[in-house]
């Protein structure tokens, strides 16, 4: 359990931070290897996620769903500096759950 956590998070982390990257270039003036450096990150970001050991393609990717809602909240407060309100926790907690009961729950 403890990979299949981490796993998601380092892919979570390389989406975020591959798309931050993007955006940056496109948005706020960085230079043009940012944008192609975000490309190869979210690159990775694809070969990270595909080493879940999890085995429906559907199901990590909703799950992880959940865990990039999380993670692009946290990433606003400590990046961006926009502190989260009472919904953003609330929905993010929401996600968590969810992401909970799609991978953790016993199926037959």
């Amino acid at each position: 359990m403890f990979y299949v956590i981490v796993l998601f998070i380092v892919a979570g982390l390389a989406e975020i931070g591959g798309g931050y990257m993007i955006w940056s270039w496109l948005r706020d003036s960085k230079p043009f290897y940012w944008g192609i450096g975000g490309g190869i990150v979210l690159a990775l970001y694809g070969l990270i996620a595909a080493f879940q050991p999890i085995p429906s393609f559907g199901r990590v990717y909703a799950a992880y769903g959940g865990v990039f809602i999380v993670l692009s909240v946290l990433w606003g407060w400590g990046i961006d500096k926009k502190t989260p309100d009472f919904y953003d926790f609330i929905g993010a907690g929401i996600c968590v759950i969810g992401v909970m009961v799609m991978l953790f729950a016993p199926r037959q």
